[in-house]
């Protein structure tokens, strides 16, 4: 009875592709044999370095070169002598000690004159004879009001500085602060004018005093 094969089992079918697969390997190891080309063997040296080691060079010590030769000698000055004999004239000795006949003539120093300090504000203030007012009255008799000021109207407060000395006596007046039209002439004549003042005092003695007054202009 014979045996039945499966279709898959059949080997008959793949023998013609069993040959094809069995040449071409054949082939390939042949070629492979062809192109195999032996390598030389490697230079096994090529890692390694070689130093050669140069000898240190001496260098000898530096020699210090001579010092120069030394200058020449100076020429010798050679002294004439003269036959003839030179006279030599004496000079008079000037005497030189003071002699009792000479005045000595001192300078004296001119004393200095220290300038008289002004104070503007004093325990004691300068007053006008009677307080401040107889000073009103006083300013208001003596002003003369300018025509000037009158025609263009002008009015105000012209500011008068001056200095009562230690005596009382008015000096140095000088307008501050003016309004014009002749007004800051006509505050000036008046303070001028104006009698002895009581003096101002700084530790109850008398002293100079810088003094502001105030004067005003007024169209009636």
């Amino acid at each position: 009875m014979e045996a039945k094969k499966t279709e898959e089992a059949n080997l008959e079918k793949r023998k013609g592709s069993f040959m094809l697969i069995g040449v071409l390997t054949a082939l390939a190891v042949t070629l492979v044999a062809f192109e195999w080309t032996a390598f030389e063997e490697k230079n096994t040296d090529m890692g390694k370095l070689e130093l050669d080691f140069l000898e240190e060079e001496v260098i000898p010590a530096s020699v210090t070169p001579p010092p120069p030769p030394p200058p020449p000698p100076a020429p010798t000055t050679v002294l004439e002598i003269v036959e003839d004999e030179v006279v030599v004239e004496e000079k008079e000795q000037v005497d030189q000690e003071v002699k009792e006949e000479t005045k000595v003539v001192v300078q004296q120093r001119e004393e200095e004159v220290e300038e008289e300090q002004v104070f503007t504000i004093v325990e004691d203030m300068p007053t006008f004879p009677g307080g401040e007012a107889e000073l009103f009255k006083y300013l208001g008799k003596t002003i003369k009001y300018p025509q000037m000021a009158q025609d263009a109207s002008i009015s105000g407060v012209v500011y008068v500085t001056f200095v009562v000395g230690k005596d009382g006596k008015i000096s140095d007046a000088k307008v501050l602060r003016g309004i014009g039209g002749g007004c800051d002439e006509e505050a000036l004549r008046v303070v001028r004018a104006m009698p002895t003042w009581k003096p101002g005092k700084q530790r109850g003695k008398p002293v100079t005093v810088q003094y502001n007054l105030p004067i005003r202009f007024t169209l009636r």
